[in-house]
């Protein structure tokens, strides 16, 4: 189905013309080549002019508009109810990644989806009835969030109005499909209700296998309590630990963390409060990223962390303050080799993916990934993070995009069988 868009002069050349005998072609334009527009009607072109009136095409007034008035073109010429057009919401940086790996056709895949961008530009009331889901990255669109109303989000969060705008679509609409729902995505905004949902783990029968568990952690709302250490032996936590902020993502310092060697430390530390102090577990610098994705799994290794007492012997007798998404110490060549040179247990893949399954049934999550560390001495299986939507870049395409793609279709087949029942 070939697809051509131009914003100059061009003139119709053979192989152009043989197209249109052998399927459907699409000529999308911003100018009024009224010759070459006949020309191509003649060999059953359907055209498109962008920005232009031009008498016997469809005309769309924005360039915005243009994907997805090509999409029900698409959808309408293969005439099939099978072909499903994707509207998608994310910002910019994500949404090249997911093209680049060619997860986002503009043309059917094999699969028979077609994924557009929803342009906040133009009215989306009508976008969003000429789509068959949504697929979203929600927290993309915080504004701004107030971490004292985590235990009741959506409260206290205010979102970009695009974004305001599909929420009352979506509940206008029940029937609606979107990946994924987005009450079961808030209780990822907060690390105390992640962590409360990890703890859930130990209903897992794991007789036999490694233990599986949450880390350890307590929630504080100031650093300067008398009884913190108290609290901390009540909660299994001893130095070091990592001091991480309550709210989970879509603020700027939600990354924003500290790893803190003695409680003095915590006296001016600048992580925002409230915050969770989280057990520090020596991993021999390796994590193992999992990745679920409809009904697959898959995961990845990466270098991680060095151990504590690498990172405490360079701390200068300072907290190690650092951004999770940009400069996480990593564990340099030596520090790896001395941690393979110890008795480093690998991960239990058959165990972590009984854990994925109790988590995807647990969240009603289609798309979601899960950090694991295998504590060095014991081999616990420590789940350190949970989010929702992650690249999966780690994952090779050609494995990643066939199977994101069968997990859009099951979610739309999910839903709308349970709409018509």
């Amino acid at each position: 189905m070939p697809l051509l868009v131009k914003s100059g002069n061009c003139s119709p050349n053979e192989s152009m013309l043989e197209w249109s005998q052998t399927s459907s072609c699409f000529y999308a334009t911003s100018r009024a080549h009224k010759g070459l527009i006949s020309e191509l009607q003649n060999h059953n072109w359907k055209v498109v002019s962008v920005g232009n009136e031009v008498p016997g095409v469809l005309n769309v007034g924005m360039l915005q508009e243009l994907l997805l008035t090509l999409a029900t073109l698409i959808k309408i010429e293969i005439g099939g109810s099978s072909v499903l057009v994707i509207g998608y919401v994310m910002k910019q940086s994500r949404e090249v990644d997911f093209a680049r790996r060619g997860a986002f056709p503009i043309y059917p895949s094999k699969h028979s989806l077609i994924f557009v961008p929803l342009s906040f530009e133009l009215p989306l009331s009508s976008q969003l009835q000429e789509v068959d889901m949504v697929l979203h990255k929600i927290t993309d669109e915080i504004v701004k969030i107030d971490p004292n109303c985590s235990t009741d989000f959506p409260k206290g969060i205010s979102f970009s109005a695009g974004m305001s705008e599909i929420i009352r679509f979506v509940e206008e609409h029940p029937d609606f499909c979107i990946i994924d729902p987005f009450k079961n995505i808030y209780p990822l905004l907060d690390r105390l209700q992640i962590q409360n949902i990890l703890v859930r783990l130990k209903e897992l029968g794991t007789e036999g296998k490694p233990k599986l568990r949450a880390p350890y952690s307590l929630k504080v709302d100031n650093f300067h309590d008398g009884e913190l250490d108290k609290h901390l032996a009540e909660a299994n936590l001893s130095f070091p630990l990592i001091v991480k902020p309550q709210v989970a993502c879509g603020v700027a310092d939600a990354h924003n963390m500290a790893l803190v060697f003695q409680i003095e430390e915590l006296s001016n530390l600048g992580v925002p409060l409230p915050a969770v102090l989280q057990e520090y577990v020596d991993h021999g610098s390796k994590i193992f990223k999992f990745y679920v994705i409809g009904d697959k799994v898959f995961h990845a290794i990466r270098n991680s962390m060095p151990n504590a007492s690498f990172l405490k012997s360079s701390s200068g007798g300072e907290p190690l303050t650092f951004n999770s998404l940009k400069t996480l110490p990593v564990a340099t060549k030596e520090q790896q080799l001395q941690a393979s040179m110890r008795d480093s247990k690998s991960v239990d893949a058959d165990l972590v993916e009984e854990a994925a399954k109790f988590l995807k049934g647990l969240l009603g999550l289609t798309i979601f990934g899960f950090d694991v560390v295998v504590q060095e001495g014991t081999g616990d299986h420590v789940i350190v993070d949970l989010n929702y939507l992650p690249s999966f870049k780690e994952v090779p395409d050609s494995e990643a995009v066939p199977a994101f793609w069968d997990a859009i279709r099951q979610a739309y087949e999910l839903k709308s069988g349970k709409a018509q029942t």
